[in-house]
């Protein structure tokens, strides 16, 4: 006989009771029977909200994606909008990306809505996950849902939740939901659909969000200059196929090629490892058209294309992916030129970025004479930023995960308006002799060198949940105090909201939400950030390093010096 944990138990026979379905029942008999482990993995924990909402394996239980996981969030959620918005005729939007089961999802939980009474506009296909946060604002609506697991493997999905103004939830609404959600019985969901309060909307406010994305990213680059740039596009299987050709085609941007084997949607993203832009290996089939086309720039985007890749040719004519960084660097530098040249500068400006991305971002801004915020990892955080500051002008911002921002009229990472966007610098580079690449290297020769690099240690299951954990509390009962023979000056525990000297002793408070992050500082301007990922198995070493660029031509050399660095600071480190 099987021995299962009391616990678990409990867990699994709640969903042997009637408010579950036949099928469902006799699956989870079968796992009981046959497969122990996989019904631990299933039923071991609730699925939780995590810096880009809810993503998990589809399948049965409380911690996968499956018609009562998702119905219970929309229940909880239900019950939360009529709390906030007493009186009011509710309304919320709903979104999808390529995943399997995405579009049944989608269905399922705008029936749970509307048997609600909540009025629901529902895309009547696949789109972007950005259009979502631009229609919930446009149709005035209390909330919104994306169904998506933005880059994650093909089996699974997830449940995205986005508020009035746009942007994901924050604290505390998101405990208070959450809170909401556990209280709930799964016999409490109502399923039966008000078919009268379900909307389809799909190209009336496609219009409207292409027209809004060409204001926002496109900055009278003449027309000889867009048709001078060879640009090509991947969707990589998923839904900026359905808008991006589009808008830069309305933008003037026609010397475009798109990868065909890449343009149908299909969530088993058959062409790639990882449907992922961050992934040089992604964009191989681009760079392969670009090299037969003679492409200037190479451009893909992830599956619900709120990520974008940017590659271009550098110094020798190769196609060179940036990381996030850089190309955050470069749009940010590009529109505060914008803002500059137009008088729109009058302190009272600002640009937006993560905790875990390039410092570069605040020498940026004192240049030009703005403020830069820094917030925990996630869009959501610069979205709040937005919002909690009325009085300032947002310029635009991003983070080292490929996702940028280009004003507030959307409020989550963009992927429409970044490639516009890196499309306009790209063509106004060119036109005026330079290129993307170059004029990075200038940036860098004018506020120094910056280097960063991203690792990812993937650790699967209960078992590597555990590890992860335990790497993190090593951290920080065991603190560095020399890295790669350079002394550790300060520690910032944002669990603990505590940045100490360890050298003196001293200590500050750190005004930034709680999260589980650790980042080190030493004394040679060396910046180790450790978090485990909200959104994937992984904990994630983010390693910056900087110097001085003395000029253009000298930037080969004193990268490879900055890479050395950063090679020392992993093996002293032992992350390799």
């Amino acid at each position: 006989m099987i021995y299962i944990e009391p616990e678990l138990l409990e867990r699994v026979n709640t969903w042997l009771t009637p408010a579950f379905d036949n099928d469902t029942q006799a699956h989870i008999k079968k796992l009981i029977a046959t497969n122990p482990k996989e019904l631990k993995e299933s039923f071991y924990k609730n699925l939780e909200f995590g810096t880009g909402g809810m993503r998990g394996v589809m399948g049965i239980g409380t911690n996968r994606i499956n018609k009562y996981t998702l119905g219970k969030n929309t229940q909880g959620l239900s019950n939360y909008l009529y709390q906030s918005f007493p009186n009011k005729k509710l309304k919320v939007a709903i979104a999808y990306d390529c995943r399997h089961n995405s579009k049944s999802l989608a269905k399922l939980v705008a029936n749970v809505f509307s048997a609600n009474n909540i009025q629901v506009y529902l895309f009547e296909d696949l789109r972007p996950t950005p259009e979502l946060s631009f229609a919930l604002k446009h149709l005035d609506c209390h909330c919104g849902i994306v169904l998506t697991a933005s880059h994650n493997p093909p089996e699974y999905n997830g449940y995205k939740v986005y508020w009035q103004d746009g942007g994901q939830l924050v604290p505390p609404q998101d405990a208070e939901i959450i809170n909401e959600i556990n209280n709930l019985d799964y016999s409490e969901i109502k399923f039966e659909a008000n078919e009268t309060l379900i909307h389809y909307i799909g190209k009336e406010v496609d219009d409207v969000f292409i027209k809004a994305s060409i204001k926002n990213g496109s900055f009278n680059t003449p027309q000889q200059a867009k048709d001078n740039l060879n640009v090509v596009f991947t969707s990589l299987h998923g839904t900026s196929i359905t808008i991006i050709p589009e808008t830069l085609k309305q933008a003037g941007y026609n010397n475009l090629h798109i990868v065909k084997e890449q343009a149908e949607p299909n969530g088993d993203f058959p062409t790639v490892a990882s449907p992922n832009p961050e992934e040089p290996e992604a964009l191989k089939m681009a760079i392969d058209l670009a090299n037969k086309v003679q492409g200037d720039i190479v451009i893909g985007t992830d599956p619900d294309s709120d990520r974008v890749g940017v590659a271009v040719r550098d110094f020798n004519g190769e196609l060179t992916l940036l990381n996030g960084n850089q190309a955050m660097l470069m749009m940010t530098d590009f529109l505060l030129k914008q803002w500059q040249s137009h008088g729109k500068i009058k302190g009272k400006e600002f640009i937006g970025s993560t905790i875990v991305s390039t410092p570069m971002m605040k020498v940026l801004a004192n240049a030009y004479g703005v403020e830069c915020k820094i917030g925990l990892t996630g869009f959501k955080w610069i979205a709040k930023m937005i919002k909690d500051f009325p009085e300032l002008d947002f310029v635009g911002g991003g983070e080292e995960s490929f996702g940028f921002m280009v004003g507030d009229f959307v409020r989550d990472k963009d992927a429409v308006t970044a490639t516009l966007l890196a499309c306009e610098i790209a063509a106004q580079a060119k036109a005026n002799g330079s290129s993307f690449y170059n004029e990075l290297i200038k940036l860098y020769v004018s506020h120094g060198l910056y280097k960063e690099r991203l690792i990812s240690i993937t650790k699967k299951g209960i078992e590597g949940a555990q590890e992860i954990k335990q790497m993190m509390i090593d951290f920080r009962k065991k603190p560095l105090s020399v890295i790669n023979n350079s002394k550790v000056v300060k520690i910032e525990d944002y669990q603990s909201s505590i940045a100490k000297n360890p050298i003196t002793g001293t200590e500050e408070h750190i005004a930034i939400p709680k999260s589980n992050v650790l980042i080190y500082y030493t004394e040679d301007g060396s910046q180790i950030a450790l978090r485990p990922s909200g959104t994937e198995p992984k904990i994630k070493f983010y390693i910056s390093a900087n110097t001085k660029l003395e000029s253009v031509s000298a930037f080969i050399e004193t990268e490879k010096q900055l890479e050395t660095k950063i090679d020392a600071i992993i093996n002293d480190m032992k992350l390799n």
